[in-house]
């Protein structure tokens, strides 16, 4: 696999893959936007799955936790354009077409674009960027590509004003819920407490009130809980969980699991 390529640093990026690949995590700060070169794109968040094909659009609200599965289909390479529609930039081409927002957006955190000409016009115009990034020309015109993406945006559903024009910060969401929707994801206590609506120092206050015990020990203790039911169970390989627990490692797994429950993960399969 190739490292995303930074087409205009921070705000445009193109990724090649080569093979099947999964991620396991993505970390959406801001808003994004993902257009599908080829291949085939699937993200799953803590309550759905959402898939786009060749020539689709995918607009992402920030502060969101997904997995993402990337996978080259058979005679074509992976690729996708993804533009991040950072909140400075979103603040300017606000006060500048005099947007404001009356209530925060109600709807749900990942929409498909639904295609006319101008989206499918920007979608071709926006390929070359990836095929010559280091040209004056992408640094140049490379911002006013991402306001004519928000511009066509809005054009297409102007509900989506709310989506992207709320930069109050994440209110304080339920702890004990979010956590046990979200624990198998690999990012660190500090994403969970911004995600949650709270400093890190709040956050791990809440937690030991809610839980108990220290985020990292719960994290740990739930994940272990949860392969072991996976394993024991339902039959699912520890090659094939590890990742999804949030394990750095299939070794790291093993060596934790045993230490738990006295047996390797594998002695547990019948």
């Amino acid at each position: 696999m190739q490292n995303p390529t930074e087409i205009l640093p921070g705000v445009i990026f193109y990724s090649y893959l080569s093979k099947q690949r999964k991620d396991k995590v993505g970390f959406f700060e801001h808003s994004t936007l993902v257009l599908q070169v080829s291949g085939h794109f699937m993200m799953e968040t803590a309550s759905e799955k959402i898939s786009m094909k060749q020539g689709q659009m995918l607009l992402i609200r920030k502060n969101q936790l997904g997995e993402l599965t990337k996978m080259p289909l058979e005679g074509e390479d992976y690729q996708t354009l993804v533009i991040s529609l950072k909140e400075d930039m979103l603040r300017q081409f606000a006060l500048e077409e005099k947007i404001e927002i009356e209530k925060k957006y109600p709807g749900p955190p990942n929409i498909l674009i639904p295609q006319n000409d101008f989206l499918k016009g920007f979608f071709q115009s926006a390929i070359p960027y990836t095929r010559y990034p280091e040209e004056k020309i992408t640094r140049n015109l490379g911002m006013l590509k991402v306001r004519e993406a928000v511009h066509l945006l809005l054009y297409t559903m102007p509900d989506l004003k709310e989506f992207l024009f709320d930069f109050s910060e994440p209110y304080k969401i339920d702890l004990e819920k979010f956590m046990l929707s979200n624990f198998h994801f690999n990012v660190p206590v500090e994403k969970f407490a911004q995600l949650t609506g709270r400093s890190l120092a709040g956050f791990k206050r809440d937690f030991q009130k809610v839980f108990g015990m220290a985020p990292r020990h719960w994290l740990q203790e739930r994940r272990l809980a949860e392969a072991r039911h996976l394993i024991e169970d339902r039959q699912k390989k520890p090659s094939a969980i590890y990742l999804e627990l949030g394990f750095e490692s299939l070794s790291h797994f093993s060596h934790s699991f045993k230490k738990k429950f006295g047996k390797a993960p594998t002695e547990w399969l019948y």
